[in-house]
């Protein structure tokens, strides 16, 4: 579908990207150059994809951002002309003839579809509206048994806190009142005591820095203030559906954390200054402890790591480590087959296999009948020509999320095969492939769903003569 509609913003006219195609142009190879040149690439707000040669810095210096100040100046041009939009995000593809007329292609945006990592193909086509992979479904499961460790000790944390911090000022009942009505949960007892000795906020403090320090040091953590404290819910880490979906979370019997992407009880008051956010858990796993704290990290997707027993154990540098039993061998819920891990679909098969993984493989292509009638498979990737059948997709009744290669679509399409249970899915693509193909299979998809389009905008435009 190519959409011709009167410009919107700058965002539409042939000179704002004309500085781009520049450069992309100038690093292209020139082995076509008697016809045509295709270029292609992804700019978005906050980032963006561009296949150029970097130049290297000179030998003993850093790279500089002078070195790439003309990349700079041309995508935020276009990155300006993005927020002008509205538009977070766009894909194009442009085809230059060697007299320098131009065909651009700008691909979406789409509400359906997720940015590209990396390229200008889409990202995750989101078939169902405000569908979310299952672990970031995952409630935890109720612990009817779990208390506050033993070390938790009100007077003691009230008291520690107020030697090393005679001159904080403490929140007010009233603000510890509506800090749980914003929150929507009664905060933990000794997170109370915390905040009655100390509210955190930064203007308490006058600027000093050295007290910002001692108050760090006072409670092991950067302490938010409590305008800032938020439950750690699952929707607060954000993922890619294709990422997530290759996500599972698991909770041993003996686990003192229950493996999570997020809870609501989980209370982040605090970092530990590297950006991993540490949390009150009021929802612990079998063997542990409501109160607990825990860490979050900011390099991960889910669960969480124990901390200490208590705020008390925390703020009296008391650290605890989830210490496992040995258990025996289990089969992983997330499979991978490919040249250097699994080497067969049987390998990976087993009652509990929630994500099967097929990467590069030298061998001859895989059937799925070991995996057909798994009740938790949920997720299947497949690298393009790794599979003998695709066909055989539609006996796998309960998959949510699909990724596989344009002519592994392309069956599927064709016979009218694409699972009705999918609520996302997404194309793989390897190398600099034209993304207008793959553009082509994606919309196919979506209107199986009934999903917003990836719209095509078509710009004309000369660069001159191609040298």
């Amino acid at each position: 579908m190519v959409d011709q509609r009167p410009a919107v913003a700058s965002i539409l006219d042939f000179a704002t990207w004309e500085p781009v195609l520049r450069l992309l142009l100038a690093d292209a190879p020139r082995r076509h150059a008697a016809r045509s040149v295709r270029v292609t690439g992804r700019i978005g707000r906050s980032s963006w994809s561009l296949a150029l040669n970097r130049r290297m810095p000179p030998p003993g210096r850093a790279a500089q951002v002078e070195d790439e100040q003309e990349e700079f100046d041309a995508v935020g041009l276009v990155r300006s002309a993005l927020a002008d939009a509205g538009v977070d995000d766009v894909s194009f593809t442009a085809e230059i003839q060697s007299t320098g007329e131009t065909v651009l292609r700008l691909l979406g945006p789409s509400p359906a579809v997720e940015p590209g990592i990396g390229n200008p193909h889409p990202g995750a086509l989101v078939l169902v509206d405000g569908s979310r992979p299952e672990p970031w479904r995952r409630m935890p499961e109720p612990v009817p048994g779990a208390v506050p460790a033993p070390s938790a000790d009100l007077e003691l944390l009230e008291r520690t806190l107020r030697r090393r911090l005679p001159d904080a000022i403490g929140a007010t009942e009233e603000e510890l009142a509506a800090a749980e009505a914003r929150l929507g949960i009664a905060l933990p007892d000794e997170l109370k005591v915390l905040y009655r000795v100390t509210r955190a906020r930064w203007e308490d403090l006058g600027d000093d820095h050295e007290a910002a320090e001692r108050a760090c040091a006072a409670v092991g953590g950067e302490l938010f203030d409590l305008d800032s404290v938020y439950v750690a819910d699952a929707s607060s880490r954000h993922c890619h559906w294709k990422f997530g979906a290759m996500e599972a979370v698991v909770t041993p019997p003996d686990a003192r954390v229950q493996g999570l992407v997020g809870s609501p009880g989980w209370i982040a008051f605090g970092d530990n200054g590297g950006g991993d956010r540490l949390a009150v858990d009021l929802t612990p796993g079998p063997l542990g402890h409501k109160g607990q704290v825990i860490m979050l990290s900011h390099e991960e997707s889910s669960g969480a790591a124990l901390v200490a027993d208590s705020l008390t154990d925390l703020v009296l540098d008391r650290r605890s480590t989830e210490r496992r039993r040995p258990r025996g061998r289990r089969p992983p819920v997330v499979a991978r087959v490919n040249i250097a891990s699994l080497k067969s679909i049987e390998a990976a098969a087993h009652p509990g296999l929630e994500v099967l993984s097929i990467g590069v493989w030298d061998g001859e292509p895989f059937g799925l009948a070991p995996v057909i009638g798994l009740p938790r498979l949920r997720t299947l990737t497949a690298y393009p020509g790794t599979l003998a059948d695709p066909l055989e997709i539609r006996r796998l009744a309960g998959l949510e999320f699909l990724e596989l290669g344009p002519d592994e679509w392309r069956v599927l399409l064709d016979a009218g095969a694409v699972p009705r249970s999918l609520s996302a899915a997404a194309i793989v693509v390897h190398g600099e492939k034209d993304p207008l193909p793959v553009v082509a299979v994606a919309n196919e998809i979506l209107a199986l769903w009934d999903r917003p389009q990836i719209v095509q905008t078509v710009l004309q435009g000369d660069l001159g003569p191609l040298a």
